[in-house]
């Protein structure tokens, strides 16, 4: 059976080698059809502290880590902007 690959933006990386992923999901309401969007969010291993806040990430399952990680960091596909970069290229 193959492994489930998400892809979603870090929100949190302030515990050592875990961040926390959020993820949106689309899908049709089962009566109404209208499109719904749902948020969920996932604790991925990042075992060499790469992600930072913002990134896009991908996190493919595992087997269970901890009690609630079983999730792990495959790649970071966007970085994120940071505030002094952001800052200085407006002055």
């Amino acid at each position: 059976m193959p492994k489930k690959v998400l892809v979603g933006k870090v929100v949190s990386n302030k515990m050592d080698k875990t961040v926390v992923v959020a993820v949106e999901m689309r899908f049709p309401h089962s009566k109404y059809e209208k499109q719904m969007l749902e948020t969920r969010k996932f604790k991925a291993h990042d075992s060499e502290n790469k992600c930072q806040m913002g990134d896009v990430v991908r996190i493919e399952e595992c087997r269970p880590i901890s009690k609630e990680k079983t999730w792990t960091v495959i790649e970071v596909t966007g970085h994120a902007i940071s505030a002094k970069v952001s800052e200085g290229a407006t002055k």
